[in-house]
């Protein structure tokens, strides 16, 4: 089975539509799963037009009314999968997120809001955070597509555009001095 993972896209406040390059990597998912800040329920409709898609409530969704759960639980191949925004601080903490994933007593949990990237390894629990497609820290625009089979998780990083950072620009016209 594939997964498409997708998290923080933040539309229209912070980027008007979905990258192009997301529906190119999502086109031969079986699911998607949005770990929240969608900031409007659209992003769940056009991300439906691709595959079923399972969506959790950020931070930001709640200034937007946006009535999600604050997690759920998919068991997919016989791996419980937590899905969750995961609004612990610092932001992205192994630690907390490894402690939340046991309280759900999932084996995977897809988490978001730090806008960043990562793949970890907590004890025996897969830490997964897609990133931003539309506004990453400190990292590219990326979402991930996971494929399991027979209890094997294979998780591919896909960039889907250019960093959108306005610091980058200001550097750049400084650095001409």
């Amino acid at each position: 089975m594939k997964i498409g993972l997708i998290s923080d896209t933040h539309i229209p406040d912070r980027y008007n539509k979905l990258p192009k390059k997301v529906y190119e990597a999502f086109e031969s998912v079986d699911l998607i799963l949005h770990a929240g800040d969608l900031t409007d329920k659209s992003v769940i409709e056009e991300l439906e037009k691709i595959a079923p898609t399972i969506a959790v409530q950020g931070n930001m969704d709640r200034n937007n009314n946006i009535n999600l759960p604050k997690y759920k639980i998919i068991e997919k191949e016989n791996i419980k999968i937590g899905l969750i925004h995961g609004e612990v601080y610092p932001r992205g903490d192994k630690q907390q997120l490894y402690y939340l994933a046991e309280e759900l007593g999932v084996k995977i949990l897809i988490s978001g809001h730090s806008h960043i990237p990562a793949i970890d390894t907590v004890k025996d629990v897969l830490l997964v955070n897609p990133g931003s497609p539309t506004s990453p820290r400190l990292s590219d625009p990326s979402v991930m597509v996971m494929e399991i089979n027979d209890k094997n998780v294979n998780i591919e990083a896909i960039k889907v555009g250019k960093p959108t950072c306005k610091s980058t620009m200001f550097l750049e016209k400084n650095m001409k001095k």
